[in-house]
């Protein structure tokens, strides 16, 4: 089996608020994360798929088709956004970066078996070069 991974970059704004508790609570748990006037990060998404290689191409996926799907499924509806309020997949979510990363899974594994024999292996979400979470598409 090869894994073969592809980096992708986007800005979004978020907070960290759960609307069933009070202000002071969510200062407590989620920190400066829960400030009323949001925060920015800059995420970088990894997305690696499994496969052989096909006979033909030697690739076990195009890298700049899958670059695309990213761009036009992932990026495209989160860059520059309000992960609370602009985007439709986070709806009634906490917008965590956890979170995130099981709605990126959802949306690419959908997605890639349209345009490769490739699976979906795992999406690695930096929020920050030091916080980041991995999601290998195990059950909610």
């Amino acid at each position: 089996m090869i894994y073969v991974s592809r980096q992708e970059h986007f800005n979004a704004a978020h907070k960290l608020h759960n609307p069933k508790w009070s202000q002071e609570r969510n200062a407590e748990v989620f920190g400066p994360c829960a400030n009323v006037n949001w925060h920015g990060h800059n995420y970088d998404l990894i997305v690696t798929v499994k496969g052989r290689p096909d006979p033909e191409t030697g690739f076990v996926i195009d890298l700049k088709a899958l670059s695309t799907l990213i761009r036009e499924h992932v990026v495209d509806q989160v860059d520059h956004k309000n992960l609370n309020l602009d985007v439709p997949f986070l709806k009634d979510q906490l917008a965590s970066t956890e979170n995130l990363a099981v709605a990126f899974w959802q949306i690419l594994a959908r997605e890639i078996p349209r345009i490769s024999a490739a699976q979906l292996h795992c999406i690695k979400l930096y929020e920050t070069p030091r916080n980041f979470v991995e999601y290998f598409g195990e059950a909610n």
